[in-house]
């Protein structure tokens, strides 16, 4: 006699509300594949988890393409008040680094100036730097 398999029927009804929102939730983030998905949780059919996706998802998976669910007004001013916030956080944080950038340019002028008469040298070039030998058998052969 072979040994039989346990194999348990189930329906969409076995599966917690919760669980499926998490599986339709990873599968969109791009996580987990519907195959991997069915492995995991041991779903036996790749019809069940597209079903779910077809309920639960903000995609239409039999046209590829994603669904808009149209946003109400609050939820539109919530987004956009969330924008400005980041926004604003994201100019703060450039205009801080901007000021220790120029701070720095300023710093090393005045290090280069010191140098310069300390040491009596030229260490800014005002002209254009030679080229190098191979550099101009390189333009020479073009």
């Amino acid at each position: 006699m072979k040994d039989e398999l346990n194999y348990v029927k189930r329906s969409q009804r076995d599966y917690s509300m919760s669980l499926k929102l998490q599986i339709v939730s990873e599968i969109e983030k791009g996580n987990i594949s519907i195959t991997q998905t069915r492995k995991q949780y041991g779903i036996q059919s790749h019809a069940t988890v597209l079903n779910w996706l077809r309920k639960f998802g903000n995609f239409d998976w039999e046209n590829q393409n994603p669904t808009q669910m149209a946003k109400t007004p609050e939820q539109k001013i919530m987004e956009l008040e969330a924008q400005v916030k980041l926004l604003e956080k994201q100019k703060a944080l450039l205009e801080r680094q901007a000021f220790v950038a120029d701070k720095k340019a300023i710093l090393f002028d005045m290090m280069i100036d010191l140098a310069e008469k300390e040491y009596h040298i030229d260490i800014r070039k005002n002209s254009a730097p030679e080229q190098s030998a191979t550099s101009n058998k390189k333009n020479n052969k073009q």
